[in-house]
């Protein structure tokens, strides 16, 4: 049964309860409402709470636990001659997970008949045909170890769905005729509800913090998965980057230094874009501009933050790159070869986080007391030094704050890399080069068909822990900043 299927069973259960529970309550209280301890409603809730939240737990742990018990049974059919030389279990395991898929869709297909599919002494080769022919593999072919791997995972993780299924189904009817038993005239069903409402809630708001313990946890192990296969030294301290991988292995240079060259390189002139205009942009608006101004201006300035980011990719290939190549290039001062470069991302990316930072600037600067302008002006300093003795000091750690956010934001940009600074992991000053980023990189390492188990998409979950763990020190070293600075102006 497919988890579409169960999912619509479950809330059919839990509405047909509802119906119920609601209906009992007024049959207990002979038909008037006064009688009951809490509203009608609050009955049929509860049955249907009691239905539904139980199988739905359940569905997610099970869904949770079955991959690691499926996989431990399948690993031990799978013989150490079958690990080829640079390669782990993971990446022969995924093979099995992409031929038990393939032997699946197969036989839907109608590609293979269910006992041909199932049948261990099946001749590979022709195994291999029928897959390829279905278009359900990728690898050249598969050996006899596998095929029986495959099958194996392919039974078992028929097997767990079915039973998935039935304990499910049976723990939302248990729940159904649980929440109907107690639905009498004297139960508190309000108080349950709100009760289980509560936990409901608690267990949303735990969501943000269990997705980031998730993210982390991914990021680690495939991180660990990699450097099993490729020297971490290699990695961190290597000043090529060259992949060149071939089936589960081959002869590459990873080096990361590069690309975190790259990335910093257009974030800093990006940066030096942004945050200069949006400063300046902010503290006119908040102590400057006439209301009618600022109400128009603040508007206009805030719409550059919704345009798509590969529109801005767009605007630096075919606007800002072919305007700096006529100033810079051989028509002109001779030091600019193409189009894309450091400098047409970062021009376009600081005007990209313009918004970012005076949004964020004027909405601080703002806050700063009027009692501590009305202050400056009352011992005879100018507005220009109000500004800049008073107000800035004092808005200083919300500014940081939002330089910060820019920061973030330009170490992760994607598009308008690809599009305006190329493709080329190259260590250069000279911002008229083409360079790349880190975010650039993983993109390209997770396009096509390739498995994440493999050489060629664990490296992508290596440079993402990398970038997290550098975001992570900014997030530190600003935290300091703001946490020093808002000790004098609090």
């Amino acid at each position: 049964m497919s988890l579409f299927w169960l999912f619509l069973i479950i809330l059919a259960i839990a509405l047909v309860g509802y119906v119920l529970g609601r209906a009992r309550a007024l049959s207990s209280a002979g038909g008037e409402r006064s009688a009951l301890h809490s509203l009608p409603s609050y009955y049929g809730a509860n049955v249907a709470m009691k239905a539904a939240v139980p199988a739905f737990l359940l569905l997610v742990i099970w869904l949770l636990a079955q991959p690691f018990y499926v996989n431990s049974e399948v690993s031990g059919l799978i013989p150490d001659t079958e690990i080829a030389e640079g390669s782990s279990r993971d990446l022969v395991l995924a093979e099995v997970r992409r031929a038990a898929r393939g032997l699946e869709n197969a036989v839907r297909s109608g590609a293979m008949t269910e006992e041909f599919a199932s049948n261990a002494r099946a001749d590979i080769s022709d195994v291999t045909t029928r897959l390829k022919e279905a278009g359900q593999i990728v690898t050249s072919e598969i050996s006899q170890p596998i095929l029986i791997a495959a099958q194996r995972y392919r039974s078992l993780s028929s097997i767990g769905n079915f039973y998935m299924s039935i304990a499910v189904i049976l723990i939302a009817i248990g729940g159904a005729l649980w929440g109907l038993r107690e639905t009498k005239a004297e139960f508190r069903a309000r108080n349950t509800v709100e009760l289980g409402m509560r936990a409901i809630l608690v267990g949303a708001a735990s969501i943000a913090i269990l997705t980031t313990i998730g993210i982390v946890l991914s990021l680690v192990f495939n991180t660990a998965e990699f450097f099993r296969i490729y020297p971490a030294s290699d990695f961190f301290f290597g000043l090529t980057w060259a992949p060149s991988f071939s089936g589960r292995g081959g002869t590459s240079e990873l080096g990361i230094i590069p690309l975190l060259w790259g990335t910093f390189y257009i974030s800093f002139v990006a940066l030096a874009v942004a945050v200069p205009i949006g400063l300046f942009a902010a503290i006119y608006l908040a102590e400057y501009a006439s209301s009618r101004v600022r109400s128009t201006a603040k508007p206009l300035l805030e719409i550059l933050a919704g345009i798509p980011t590969i529109v801005y990719g767009l605007f630096a290939l075919l606007t800002v790159g072919p305007l700096l190549v006529s100033v810079f290039g051989d028509n002109g001062i001779g030091i600019m070869k193409a189009g894309t470069s450091v400098m047409t991302a970062g021009l376009v990316m600081g005007v990209m986080l313009i918004p970012f930072v005076s949004s964020l600037s004027d909405d601080i600067i703002n806050a700063v007391p009027q009692a501590m302008r009305d202050g400056s002006y009352g011992l005879g300093a100018t507005k220009s030094e109000t500004v800049k003795q008073v107000i800035l000091p004092a808005a200083l750690p919300g500014i940081v704050g939002a330089v910060l956010l820019a920061a973030s934001r330009a170490i992760g940009e994607t598009m308008i890399v690809v599009l305006g600074a190329g493709a080329a992991a190259r260590l250069s000053l000279n911002p008229f080069e083409a360079m790349t980023t880190v975010t650039a990189k993983i993109v390209s390492q997770l396009t096509g068909d390739a498995d994440f188990a493999s050489p060629v998409a664990l490296v992508a979950f290596a440079l993402g822990m990398t970038l997290f763990v550098v975001t992570l020190g900014l997030n530190i070293v600003a935290l300091y900043i703001v946490r020093k600075y808002r000790e004098q102006y609090d």
